[in-house]
C-alpha cells in the first residue's frame, strides 16, 4: 500500500515556534510515532506532506530515514488549503496497483493493529474510513449514515442542526482506491466555510461511482486523539504512559504507582522487576529478573543485571550494572561504565568510562573516570582519578584487592598493584607497588606559640 502522512500544519495553539509535528511524545516527535506505525505495515511507498516548520520536518524525515534504511518521501504543501489539498502533493509518488493510506502526524496514538483492520475492510475496491463514537463529538466531521451505509461526512462548521448530533466521527484516516482517489482529488471544490479543499467530500463522490464506503473502529478513543495544544499532547503523553505501565503490570513488573512512571524509549524488564515512583527510562533499558529500582531514578541507555538494587535518586546513562550489584543513592554511573558482579556504588560517587571488577567497593564521594578496577578493591571517601590533564584523558588501573585510603588523588597514567595500600590523603604520581603501603602526606607538626588572629576592634 502507499501510505501519506499529513504533517504541514502550523499548530497556532501549541504556542511554540517547534513545528507540531516535532513535539515529543515519550521521548520521541510525535510525526516518528506516525513514521514508526506506517511502517510496521510494510508500505511500498511512504510520503510525509511537509509546510510549516521550513526544513526542520524533512530534516528530521531524513535523519530517520538514514538511521531505519526507510525509503520516506517528503512533499511541500504551500500554501496550505486543506487536507485535500495536502492529499494532492503526494500523487505523482503514488502507485495506482495498491490503495492509498492516509494518516495524520498528530494522531501518534493509532496501533498498527486497528490500521491493519481499516485496510482489511478497503480491500482493493473500498473506500474504509476509521470512525469513532464519542460522547462530545464538537469539533469533528461526522459520519452520516442513510439505511446504515455511509453516504459522507459533514464538517462541524457546515452541519445542520440534526447532523452535529450525530456522535460517530471521521477521525481522518481513510484507506482509499488509488486510482479512484487521483480522479476524486482532481475534481474537488474549496465552496465550503473554511474555503478549502477537504478530502472528507470523496466519500460523497465514492457513493455517487458506486464504490462501496465502509468503516473499522480503533481498540480505543485515545487511538484517533489529535495534539492541536499544550494540554491535548499532556493528556495524550499520559495516557501513552498508562498503556506501557499497564503492559507491564501484565507482564508481572510491579510498579508502585503506575501513574508516575515515564518510558521514553524501550523498557525490557525479567520477573520480579520493582519500579517505584518517579522513575525515567530512556533509550533501551534492560532490567534482569529481580532488579529494583528506587524511586526518582533516570535510566538510559542502561542494562542492570538479576538482583541488583538501584536506590532513590541514581542517574545511570549508557552503562552496564553488574548481578547483585547495589548503587546509589545519589550515585551516577556515566557512559562506558561497567561493572561486575555485586559492585557498591554508594551516595555522591561518580564513575565515568571505567571498568569495575566483581565485589570491589567505592561507598561514598568518589571519582572514577578513565579506570580498570579489579576485584575485591575498595575506594574511599573522597577519591579522585585525575584523568584529565586539560588536553588528553590518561587511564588508572587498580589491581585486585587494593585498598584506597580516603582523599586520596591518583594522578594518571598511573598503576596500583594488586594487594597494594594507599594511605589516606595521598597523591599518587607514580606506580603504587604490590602489596606494599604507599603513603604521600607531608610530616604533621603542632606549632608552639600560635594563636588564632582576632578581629580588630574599630
Amino acid at each position: 500500500m502507499n501510505v501519506v502522512i499529513l504533517a504541514a500544519g502550523m499548530g497556532k495553539r501549541m504556542q511554540s515556534a517547534l513545528p507540531k509535528v516535532l513535539h515529543p511524545l515519550a521521548g520521541k516527535p510525535l510525526l516518528r510515532h506516525v513514521i514508526d506505525t506506517a511502517s510496521s505495515l510494510s508500505p511500498s511507498k511512504l510520503c510525509v506532506i511537509y509546510g510549516h516548520g521550513g526544513a526542520a520536518v524533512p530534516e528530521m524525515v531524513g535523519k530517520l530515514a538514514e538511521q531505519t534504511g526507510t525509503q520516506i518521501d517528503t512533499a511541500l504543501q504551500q500554501p496550505q488549503l486543506g487536507t485535500g489539498h495536502a492529499v494532492m502533493q503526494a500523487v505523482p509518488q503514488l502507485d495506482e496497483s495498491v490503495p492509498t493510506l492516509v494518516l495524520y502526524g498528530d494522531v501518534p496514538l493509532t496501533t498498527s493493529a486497528s490500521l491493519g483492520r481499516l485496510v482489511e475492510a478497503a480491500g482493493t475496491d473500498k473506500l474504509a474510513i476509521l470512525t469513532v463514537e464519542q460522547a462530545n463529538p464538537f469539533g469533528l466531521g461526522r459520519i452520516v449514515r442513510e439505511n446504515g451505509s455511509i453516504v459522507r461526512i459533514v464538517e462541524e462548521k457546515d452541519a445542520s442542526e440534526a447532523e452535529r448530533a450525530i456522535r460517530e466521527i471521521n477521525s481522518g484516516i481513510m484507506c482509499i482506491p488509488t486510482a479512484h482517489l487521483k480522479r476524486w482529488l482532481a475534481t474537488l471544490s474549496n465552496n465550503n466555510a473554511q474555503g478549502e479543499y477537504y478530502l472528507t467530500d470523496i466519500v460523497a463522490q465514492a457513493v455517487a461511482d458506486g464504490v462501496p464506503v465502509v468503516s473499522a473502529q480503533p481498540s480505543a478513543e485515545w487511538e484517533v486523539a489529535g495534539v492541536n495544544s499544550k494540554v491535548q499532547l499532556a493528556e495524550l503523553e499520559r495516557r501513552h504512559q498508562l498503556n506501557i505501565a499497564n503492559a507491564l503490570l501484565e507482564k508481572g513488573v510491579t510498579l508502585m504507582d503506575p501513574a508516575r512512571i515515564d518510558v521514553r524509549g524501550e523498557l525490557v524488564c525479567g520477573r520480579d522487576v520493582v519500579i517505584d515512583v518517579g522513575c525515567v527510562f530512556e533509550g533501551r533499558v534492560e532490567l534482569a529478573d529481580g532488579v529494583t529500582v528506587g524511586p526518582h531514578c533516570v535510566l538510559v541507555n542502561a542494562k542492570i543485571g538479576a538482583g541488583a538494587q538501584i536506590k532513590p535518586f541514581c542517574h545511570i546513562e549508557d552503562a552496564v550494572v553488574g548481578d547483585k550489584s547495589q548503587i546509589g543513592p545519589y550515585a551516577r554511573l556515566r557512559p562506558g561504565t561497567e561493572l561486575g558482579e555485586d559492585v557498591h556504588v554508594g551516595n555522591f560517587v561518580e564513575i565515568k568510562n571505567s571498568q569495575v571488577a566483581a565485589h570491589s567497593k567505592a561507598n561514598h564521594l568518589a571519582y572514577v573516570g578513565d579506570a580498570t578496577v579489579g576485584s575485591r578493591v575498595n575506594i574511599g571517601a573522597g577519591t579522585i582519578t585525575c584523568n584529565y590533564d586539560g588536553a588528553n584523558k590518561f587511564r588508572t588501573v587498580i589491581e585486585d584487592d587494593a585498598f584506597i585510603g580516603s582523599d586520596s588523588q591518583l594522578v594518571a597514567p598511573v598503576t596500583v598493584g594488586k594487594g597494594a595500600t594507599l594511605g589516606a590523603g595521598t597523591t599518587l604520581t607514580k606506580d603504587a607497588p604490590a602489596g606494599k603501603l604507599t603513603i604521600s602526606r607531608p610530616k604533621q607538626m603542632t606549632i608552639e606559640g600560635w594563636s588564632r588572629p582576632v578581629k580588630t576592634k574599630k
